[in-house]
């Protein structure tokens, strides 16, 4: 599962380069402008959380912790962040969403999607997952195929238990991936499911653009934490680009490599809405189950509001106003 969990794509140059992008980006703190102690409260798609940090959609769970999706589930929302379900889950999606709506009934969790060359294998799914108090769709655009690793081997999985694996779906096993997603996809999805739709795993300007004129309610900057396409642009130099493309019309969402509240703080800098965590929060899981993603999302939330007091800001919001150089912020 180690194994699993820290490959990259081919020789993991973009895996290896995820980190370090954030932490070349170089602050500019504020002083004498009389703010309060931070918030981390903030909304994503209208709706309310306590943090802009959440996690991201990983497969293969129940290796890592016996209660898999469900301690991931209720220690999202024992933090208050909003939680994105793999569709590969290990348990069913009412069950996840029953898990959350324990700790906080206000949970909120979305459904990471992969859609088929026959769309209608994944309606149910789409179907159940709003049955089951499932808030958006994030439909991942970057895996036609998963993209080669080198690490773990067929055999490495030989007596570990995986058929629970895309519990969710009537036959797991002839699920496959389309290698030809379209932008009227994103509305058969809506139509399907009446849910918004997050389109993850963007990462040019252009295609962002495409994904809002589809009618994405949100674009997700994503590399897969490199494990599609190798030496691909860290997610730290394509936010900004992607932000200014989409403008007003559209929430913004990284992931990939983010570490520390002073990532999250940078990361919402150069304009993102939410940030999400994928690899740390799977380490957290299976350290101490829901205790230990809750740690993890309340530590990174209380780094960000410390990097947020040090840096003179008494919001999110201002965090724009320290990532860009004095000459750009406004007086």
């Amino acid at each position: 599962m180690w194994a699993y969990l820290e490959s990259g794509a081919r020789e993991g140059v973009t895996r290896d380069e995820a980190h370090d992008a954030w932490r070349s980006v170089r602050l500019w703190p504020r002083v004498l402008h009389g703010e309060d102690a931070p918030d981390a409260r903030t909304s994503v798609l209208g709706t309310p959380v306590r943090t802009p940090v959440g996690v991201a959609p990983t497969s293969l769970q129940r290796v890592a912790h016996p209660d898999g999706e469900l301690a991931m589930a209720a220690g999202a929302a024992a933090a208050g962040a909003v939680h994105v379900v793999s569709s590969n889950a290990g348990h069913l999606l009412d069950e996840i969403g029953a898990a959350a709506r324990a700790v906080d009934p206000a949970a909120v969790w979305w459904l990471q999607a992969y859609l088929p060359p026959d769309r209608e294998q994944a309606a149910p799914v789409l179907r159940a997952a709003a049955a089951a108090g499932a808030r958006a769709v994030a439909l991942t655009v970057d895996t036609p195929f998963p993209g080669t690793k080198y690490e773990p081997a067929e055999e490495d999985w030989e007596g570990i238990d995986l058929s629970w694996h895309r519990i969710n779906f009537t036959d797991p096993a002839a699920y496959r991936h389309h290698r030809g997603l379209r932008p009227e996809d994103l509305a058969w999805i809506r139509e399907t499911c009446g849910l918004p739709v997050v389109v993850k795993g963007v990462l040019r300007p252009d295609d962002a653009r495409r994904c809002v004129e589809a009618g994405a309610a949100a674009v997700w900057v994503s590399n897969h934490g490199g494990r599609q396409l190798d030496r691909v642009v860290s997610t730290a130099t394509a936010l900004p680009q992607v932000v200014a493309a989409v403008g007003a019309e559209a929430e913004v969402y990284v992931d990939g490599g983010v570490r520390s509240g002073i990532d999250v703080l940078t990361a919402l800098g150069l304009g993102a809405r939410a940030v999400l965590v994928g690899r740390p929060a799977l380490h957290a899981l299976a350290s101490d189950g829901a205790a230990g993603v809750a740690g993890l999302l309340d530590t990174l939330t209380e780094e960000l509001l410390e990097a947020l007091e040090l840096a003179g800001c008494g919001s999110l919001q201002g965090a724009r106003t320290v990532v860009a150089p004095p000459d750009l912020c406004s007086p």
